[in-house]
């Protein structure tokens, strides 16, 4: 096993230690295939005014990539803060494996269950880890009692509506039909006349309204995440955030092909899109959807978008209300990104930078506002958690807080990078570049975009590029955790 990253556990400047009632609180919110596709990251076509609000108010990170481009990974690698090692680490089954089914003295350690020992009350809603409600079950199945956390939640909370379960709620329908019963006969969107409690994260907002004004009366700090479900597929939402978007003024991704120089290998063929078997059009690596069909599908994507941000709203309009937003951070975070076209793709599980760059905005109330450019992961959340409230770990952990980075955004000693890992392959970002290293029998197995010049990586430069490749080959070493070495 190759040397990780060094974790620079600083003593907090922000907070007393955790036990004491003036530590912040922390309102996490996680939000399901989420790219920055938002108004403060540039998409002046987004209808986003509460997320574009926060970030104006709070720390955007520009440049901020996930480790693994799948739900279950990239969330087991935001709570437990560890680089994929092995190949369990890749799949959505990564915290239910290793965390609800281990013993306990095999488990990591969530950065949840540190700030329980320092003395947090913990309160999930909605999807936080893999599953939608927190507890380990089928698609098909009744609820079980195994939560996927143990020893990470006081409270483990999802208001299931007329749906059922979580998993039928995380792909519901208006009329309470899900595409688990429904045998995958369902189209990919729905603009239903319906309230926002019509969908599932209209009830995951209210049900955070309501949990803030308990949480308020407690005598001890807390951390409360709130998942939400859009703008996973389905493409759900009620009509009226359709309804902010004129479909043919929406723009088509800037590169639907397969990049020069690159293998079908490094992409896939959509398969959770075309999952839904009433979709008009599937999608292929063989050509792009049409025009119309590819409007469409990417309207149901921003109307969701539009959706989830207003739920967000009522979450933070409820904060500042109570009084609470003086002493919470609050941090937004995307589990991954989405290929809405862009390669031909539409979903994530690329390690391209639109499968693996997601939204991150952090809202400290003793930090200015302000932008981060430079790269950071989404492994640097846990540290910077520790920081941001003084808490400890006894868990070596990869990456380092961001809370420097914060207050010094052109802070020249910060790593400027970010790996990421899936399909065989291995993936660090830099400023300038991504270099891809696949392990496969299909070549080309070294990947290079400039990041500067082709921000949309339509070519593959490796073969014109030997001093750069010889360069970052060095920074990508860094990033080998043995994940791809053959026993």
């Amino acid at each position: 096993m190759k040397q990780l990253l060094l974790l620079f556990l600083i003593t907090s400047t922000f907070s007393v230690h955790a036990q004491k009632t003036d530590s912040p609180n922390i309102l996490f919110i996680a939000v399901d295939d989420l790219r920055p596709e938002l108004g403060c990251y540039g998409k002046e076509y987004v209808h986003s005014p509460n997320l574009d609000k926060l970030a104006n108010n709070g720390t955007l990170f520009e440049n901020h990539f996930v480790t693994v481009p799948t739900c279950g990974a990239s969330r087991y690698n935001l709570l437990t803060g560890l680089l994929p090692k092995k190949p369990v680490d890749l799949t959505n089954q990564a915290a239910a494996k290793q965390i609800a089914r281990d013993a306990p003295e095999n488990r990591p350690t969530t950065f949840l269950q540190d700030l329980k020992e320092n003395g947090y009350y913990t309160v999930g809603i909605g999807k936080i880890s893999h599953y939608p409600d927190g507890y380990v079950y089928g698609y098909r199945q009744p609820k079980s009692d195994l939560i996927e956390l143990p020893g990470s939640w006081d409270e483990m909370l999802l208001n299931h509506g007329k749906w059922g379960t979580g998993h039928n709620a995380f792909f519901g329908y208006a009329d309470g039909t899900n595409r688990n019963d429904k045998e995958n006969l369902v189209k990919p969107y729905e603009a239903a006349d319906v309230e926002d409690t019509g969908y599932p994260d209209g009830l995951t907002a209210e049900l955070a309204i309501e949990k803030l004004d308990e949480l308020k009366k407690k005598k001890k700090p807390f951390f409360l995440g709130v998942g939400f479900f859009k703008p996973h597929l389905p493409f759900t939402a009620p009509k009226k955030y359709w309804d902010l978007y004129e479909e043919e003024e929406i723009p088509l991704a800037p590169f639907p092909e397969i990049p020069e120089n690159t293998s079908e290998a490094s992409l896939h063929g959509s398969n959770e899109f075309n999952r839904y078997k009433l979709g008009e059009e599937k999608a292929s690596l063989k050509k792009p959807l049409s025009n119309d069909y590819a409007k469409k599908i990417k309207h149901g994507y921003l109307a969701s978008v539009s959706y989830v941000d207003a739920q967000i709203g009522k979450v933070l309009d409820k904060l500042e209300e109570s009084g609470l937003a003086e002493n919470t951070i609050v941090v937004i975070w995307g589990d991954h990104g989405w290929h809405l076209g862009d390669q031909l793709v539409w979903g994530k599980h690329t390690i391209f930078d639109n499968a693996l760059q997601s939204v991150l905005i952090i809202k400290h109330p003793k930090l200015k506002a302000d932008n981060v450019e430079q790269v950071v992961s989404t492994t640097d959340i846990y540290p910077t958690i520790l920081e941001m409230t003084g808490s400890k770990t006894k868990q070596k952990i990869d990456g380092m807080s961001m809370v420097s980075l914060m207050e010094n955004p052109k802070l020249d000693t910060w790593r400027n990078s970010a790996y990421s890992y899936f399909n065989n392959g291995i993936s660090v970002r830099v400023p300038n570049y991504r270099l891809t290293k696949y392990f496969r029998e299909e070549t080309p197995t070294l990947e290079l975009y400039n990041e500067i010049t082709d921000p949309n990586e339509t070519k593959n430069i490796a073969q014109d590029k030997p001093k750069v490749i010889e360069d970052l080959l060095t920074i990508w070493e860094k990033g080998n955790t043995g994940l791809y070495d053959k026993p």
